[in-house]
């Protein structure tokens, strides 16, 4: 056997193998997340601190959807998602941490009350969206920007229900938003009704209104 083949029959077995891993990372979200329905997925930077005016936000953003009937979902580690855990903590709520084994960065925050390991970013991703009534987008980083574009390109493309995207903080966000209307609309690649995807604002409280006004719960 030379050396190609080798490498051809170790990837086979490894990523057969591997399958029984995906199913059991599906079985074990599938199980638990109905049980937290409704929820609104809470994303941001895991490097944002305690002290920071973004933290702040997001716990009295995850507070204030506790108290009108929602749970929370996060990715269970630090920053954003820490204050999210903290906010539906303090309110009395159910908050899920989906806790995802990184080098760096991404370890448990002790406030969510329900937590699934995943290994998978992809299968993560669909727990997020899943069972999700609304998405809130908060300052972050590649991660961030990953779940807010796979959202709205779901939503775009009709693979899944239009749901409440909520983007916090104009003054982060405003170079994305005016290179997607300055350049992408421009050269057509997508077109202005995309923009009505998603919102845009700085107050926490009309973050939830907007949510309260498209989710029946």
């Amino acid at each position: 056997m030379n050396e190609n083949q080798y490498l051809v029959d170790e990837l086979t077995v490894k990523d057969t193998w591997r399958m029984f891993h995906f199913l059991s990372e599906f079985v074990e979200g599938f199980e638990t997340m109905p049980k937290v329905y409704p929820a609104v997925s809470i994303f941001g930077s895991a490097r944002i601190s305690p002290k920071s005016a973004s933290y702040k936000m997001a716990e009295k953003i995850a507070v204030s959807l506790v108290k009108n009937g929602f749970n929370i979902i996060t990715g269970g580690g630090p920053g954003i998602m820490e204050a999210a855990n903290r906010g539906a903590a303090k309110a009395g709520g159910r908050s899920v941490g989906l806790h995802i084994h990184l080098p760096n960065e991404q370890k448990p925050n002790k406030y969510a009350n329900v937590r699934l390991d995943f290994r998978y970013f992809f299968i993560r991703k669909v727990m997020f969206v899943k069972y999700a009534v609304a998405y809130i987008i908060m300052p972050g980083g590649f991660g961030t920007l990953d779940e807010l574009f796979e959202s709205i390109t779901l939503i775009q493309t009709k693979r899944i229900r239009s749901f409440p995207v909520v983007l916090i903080d104009s003054n982060y966000w405003k170079g994305l938003i005016d290179w997607i209307k300055g350049t992408m609309i421009k050269e057509k690649t997508i077109s202005e009704q995309d923009l009505d995807i998603f919102e845009l604002v700085d107050d926490p409280d009309e973050a939830v209104e907007i949510i309260k006004r498209r989710v029946i719960v």
